[in-house]
C-alpha cells in the first residue's frame, strides 16, 4: 500500500505501469473507494501509468471531519499531482469522481491532457436530494442504507446474474467511513459546474450506462453535445459500467485515450529520450541534426522513444537493462557507450552492469562482453573523474 502526504490530508493510493508512460488517474464514486477501477486498470497497465486513489473521506485516505466541497477534493486532486510530479494528466471520473475531473479541467486545464466522464453531470441531484440523502444516513446509518442505494449502482441483472460481487459491493458501501460519505454528500448538494461547464474545451469522452438512473444516458448525451464530446451507450449496464463492463470501459479508454497525434508521440518520445540520456546529451544531438538525417531524428524520437521506450509494460530500468544487453551481443560499441553514460538516469548500478556482461559472455560470446566491460571501465572513470 502507498500513502502520500499532499500537506493537507493523506491519500491512500495505487500506481502500476511505467512511469515512463502516459499518466492516467482514476477518480471514484461517492461511497466506494479505488478498488472499483481495478479490472479496468489491469487491462490498461501495458499501455499507462496508472494511478489510483481513495478520496478524501473513502477507503483508506483520511476522513476529515465535516462538510467537505468541491475545492477540498479538486485541491487534494492538485496535491496528488504535484507530490508525484504529474505536471499533465488524462483523468477519468465516475459520479462524484467526474464532478471533480471536470472540476479540475475547469479550473487548471494546462493540467488536462484529456478527459473521460463517466455517468456523471456537472451537477447531479438536487440541493434538497443530498440534503435529504444526508438527514437518512445521519439517522438510520449507511449498514441500514446500503441494500437499498446499491441498486442505483448496477443493472438489475447484476444482482441475478453476479450475486457474490453485488454482495461484496454493498459490503463496501456499508463499510465506507460514513463521515466521509456525509462530507461529500454536502459537496455533491453544493457543486453545480453548468455555467461553467461550456468554456471546457479539453478532448472529452462522455460514457453512461442504460440502465442509470442517477444520471440518466439522456442527461449525458446533453452534456457530451454541450462540450463536443465523444459519447458512448454502456449497454447492460447502471452507474458503475467500470464494475459492470470492465472490458468494454477499457476497450472504449484506450481507443480514446490512445490516439496518439504524430506530434503526441515526437513530444512523448523526446521527454522519454531526455529522461535516459540527459538534457546536455539530447541538446548536442539537436544541435548538430542536418536536413540530411533531420527526418530520420525525428523517425527514432518517434516510433522508438516514444514507441517501445514509452510503453509501460517494463519499467525504465529494465528496460534499459535489456539495451544494454543487446547493445553488448551485437556488438555496438558506439551505442553502448552512449548508454553506459545514460545509467546515471535510469538506476542501473555498476552491479547491474557487471551482471549484464556476464550474462552475455555465456549466451553471446566473451569477446564481446570482454569489450562491453572495457568501454564500461572508461566511461564509469570518465564520469567519476572530478
Amino acid at each position: 500500500m502507498t500513502f502520500l502526504d499532499t500537506g493537507s490530508l493523506v491519500l491512500h493510493l495505487q500506481s502500476i505501469g511505467s512511469e515512463a508512460a502516459s499518466p492516467l488517474v482514476f477518480l471514484n464514486p461517492i461511497g466506494s473507494d479505488l478498488r472499483v477501477w481495478d479490472e479496468v486498470a489491469g487491462e490498461l497497465r501495458s499501455s499507462f501509468r496508472i494511478i489510483q486513489y481513495d478520496l478524501r473521506g473513502q477507503g483508506l485516505s483520511d476522513v476529515p471531519g465535516g462538510e467537505y466541497s468541491l475545492e477540498h477534493h479538486v485541491a487534494d486532486l492538485l496535491g496528488l499531482l504535484d507530490a508525484l510530479g504529474l505536471e499533465q494528466v488524462a483523468l477519468v471520473g465516475c459520479s462524484l469522481g467526474g464532478v471533480i475531473a471536470q472540476a479540475l479541467a475547469l479550473s487548471h486545464p494546462a493540467r488536462v491532457a484529456r478527459l473521460v466522464l463517466l455517468d456523471t453531470l456537472p451537477r447531479i441531484g438536487t440541493a434538497e436530494s443530498w440534503q435529504t440523502r444526508i438527514a437518512q444516513v445521519s439517522a438510520e446509518g449507511l449498514p441500514a442504507l446500503a441494500p437499498t442505494l446499491i441498486r442505483r449502482w448496477f443493472a438489475p441483472a447484476f444482482f441475478q446474474e453476479q450475486p457474490t460481487a453485488a454482495h461484496g459491493y454493498t459490503t463496501l458501501l456499508a463499510r465506507s467511513p460514513q463521515d466521509g460519505y456525509l462530507g461529500s454528500c454536502a459537496a455533491l448538494r453544493d457543486a453545480d459546474l453548468t455555467a461553467q461547464l461550456q468554456t471546457l474545451r479539453i478532448p472529452t469522452l462522455v460514457l453512461c450506462g442504460e440502465h442509470d438512473i442517477s444520471t440518466p444516458p439522456d442527461a449525458c448525451r446533453a452534456l457530451a453535445d454541450q462540450i463536443s464530446a465523444r459519447f458512448a451507450l454502456i449497454r447492460g449496464a447502471a452507474h458503475l459500467p467500470m464494475v459492470e463492463r470492465p472490458h468494454e470501459v477499457a476497450r472504449l479508454l484506450r481507443d480514446f485515450l490512445g490516439e496518439k497525434t504524430a506530434t503526441g508521440r515526437y513530444d512523448q518520445g523526446m521527454a522519454v529520450r531526455r529522461r535516459v540520456l540527459g538534457d546536455a546529451h539530447v541538446d548536442r544531438a539537436n544541435a548538430a541534426v542536418t536536413d540530411l538525417d533531420g527526418d530520420f531524428q525525428t523517425f527514432i524520437t518517434e516510433y522508438a522513444w516514444g514507441g517501445p521506450w514509452s510503453r509501460s509494460g517494463l519499467d525504465l530500468r529494465t528496460r534499459h537493462l535489456l539495451t544494454l544487453a543487446v547493445l553488448t551481443a551485437l556488438p555496438r560499441e558506439h551505442e553502448l557507450e552512449m548508454h553506459v553514460r545514460a545509467t546515471r538516469n535510469t538506476g542501473v548500478t555498476e552491479d547491474d552492469l557487471r551482471e549484464v556482461f556476464l550474462q552475455v559472455a555465456v549466451y553471446a560470446g566473451v569477446p564481446v562482453a570482454n569489450r562491453a566491460f572495457q568501454i564500461a571501465k572508461r566511461v564509469l572513470s570518465e564520469r567519476n573523474d572530478p
